[in-house]
């Protein structure tokens, strides 16, 4: 099954600001094993088959520092194709030395937390059988436990490490943001997700499709937080794929609808989340 491609809406892509764009060029093709698929001095795409854009990083000309307790990203997710890849990761990271924020088992899936150089948070992670997630109703059964690492590298095959593998994809997005009644309704009856959980009153779970999660929010930098400064370091915007132009239209009329506003940039259409979230809209 299928999560990331039609007749789902999912998360494909996502713009970082940086402080320093060599600095994470080297981060993100040494430690995370990306390619890049086209460069210029301020601005380079990132990706892990050579042809799909991933993650694209900037350096605006002007820089702000990101700010702490802002809204924005609080990490995005590089779903790979299979456990013994995900050990692969594991121990190319131990071998590199690179401090890891943690690892988890979130019985949906199995995680990897780290930070680039800015401090944007990312995810590494690999799905479980969806056969075995567990539903109560319309929500799925998600926790935090440990990551049994032992286990993860049982799976590993010996071969060495050559850079993320080609199957892997943007599995999902998990943002900060300021309140949820607004937001709820700016996800589910605008964009057209379904909430899939609800996390002890402070973090909602939104997909499509019957997946895990297309999409985190969050409100742990605190209720009301500002969105943070234009050019400031961080994630400017992040890419939502509907299966076909009617469905995006479907979904432009339901923003409209509810007072968010659309806006065309050079031939692309974007919209903002009420926590200042930038959203390209694509098909």
């Amino acid at each position: 099954m299928n999560f990331h491609e039609k007749p789902n809406t999912f998360v494909s892509e996502v713009n970082l600001n940086v402080a320093d764009l060599q600095r994470s060029l080297e981060f993100y093709q040494s430690i995370i094993g990306l390619k890049v698929l086209e460069k210029t001095e301020e601005k380079a795409v990132l990706t892990a088959d050579g042809k799909t854009p991933l993650v694209t990083i900037e350096q605006p000309s002007v820089v702000r520092p990101k700010q702490p307790r802002r809204t924005g990203l609080y990490h995005y997710a590089l779903l790979l194709p299979s456990r013994a890849d995900l050990a692969k990761v594991i121990l190319y990271m131990i071998n590199m030395k690179y401090p890891l924020q943690g690892g988890s088992d979130h019985l949906v899936s199995e995680a990897l937390y780290l930070a680039d150089p800015d401090g944007n948070g990312i995810e590494i992670y690999t799905d479980r059988p969806a056969s075995t997630w567990k539903w109560e109703g319309k929500e799925v059964v998600m926790a935090t436990e440990p990551m049994n690492v032992e286990d993860i590298l049982k799976e590993d095959d010996g071969k060495p490490w050559s850079g993320l593998p080609a199957g892997t994809i943007m599995g999902h997005i998990h943002l900060h943001v300021a309140e949820f009644k607004k937001t709820e309704e700016f996800y589910c009856q605008g964009l057209g997700f379904e909430i899939v959980c609800r996390y002890g009153g402070q973090a909602l779970f939104l997909s499509t499709g019957g997946y895990h999660h297309h999409i985190g929010l969050n409100t742990w930098n605190g209720v009301g937080a500002p969105a943070p400064e234009e050019n400031s370091v961080g994630m400017s915007s992040y890419q939502v794929v509907f299966p076909n132009e009617g469905a995006r239209q479907e979904a432009i009329s339901r923003l409209t609808g509810i007072g968010a506003a659309i806006s065309e940039v050079q031939g692309s259409l974007f919209t903002k989340d009420p926590s200042g979230n930038r959203i390209e809209l694509r098909i």
